[in-house]
């Protein structure tokens, strides 16, 4: 129980640490990474809805065909890769957008390094040999929780697209014949 005599509240905790960043700048980045995560689940809801619709035509218009389970089952797969690659892109681009609220704040002499370092902290890599300012020490927490968070919403969203085809294993005018009365 000693331990614990050492550890300070959470309230001194939070003062030490406020104190220590001194910057006042952060907290346009706290509004970033609001927007941006705001941005990218957007973003992420318009790749699955527009899976889903291609999904659900793709169905529709599989019924009539003779060979539905093989057409149906190529071209979901395609569609659920470019849904994939959007997501990719979409990652892509909240480097990018970190990237550019980094150049304003000229923590790194040229636009490449803080492309790098976005990117690094973005996806948890912490590769480089970034030398921060004290007041700029957090920076690499915020952008990874926003990495991290993005990251969990794709991961969700491509989960529940392939579930919805791995779900579709019976050919619908097979079950639907098997459920109507026999005439």
């Amino acid at each position: 129980m000693e331990l614990l005599n050492y550890l300070p509240s959470l309230t001194d905790l939070f003062k030490q640490i406020y104190t220590d960043i001194g910057n006042q700048q952060i907290y346009w980045i706290l509004v970033f990474v609001g927007l941006m995560l705001t941005f990218h689940g957007v973003y992420v809801l318009l790749v699955v809805i527009c899976f889903n619709a291609i999904r659900s035509w793709l169905v529709d218009n599989y019924r009539i065909a003779g060979h539905y389970f093989y057409g149906f089952r190529l071209a979901a797969f395609i569609a659920y890769f470019v849904a994939i690659v959007l997501i990719i892109l979409g990652h892509l681009m909240d480097i990018v957008l970190w990237t550019y609220a980094l150049i304003p704040l000229n923590i790194f002499p040229s636009n490449p390094e803080n492309f790098y370092f976005a990117g690094e902290m973005y996806v948890t890599v912490g590769f480089g040999s970034f030398e921060l300012a004290k007041g700029w020490r957090i920076l690499p927490i915020v952008i990874a929780f926003s990495g991290i968070f993005a990251a969990s919403m794709s991961g969700a969203a491509l989960f529940n697209m392939l579930g919805s085809l791995i779900n579709k294993r019976e050919r619908p005018d097979i079950s639907a014949a098997a459920n109507s009365p026999a005439a």
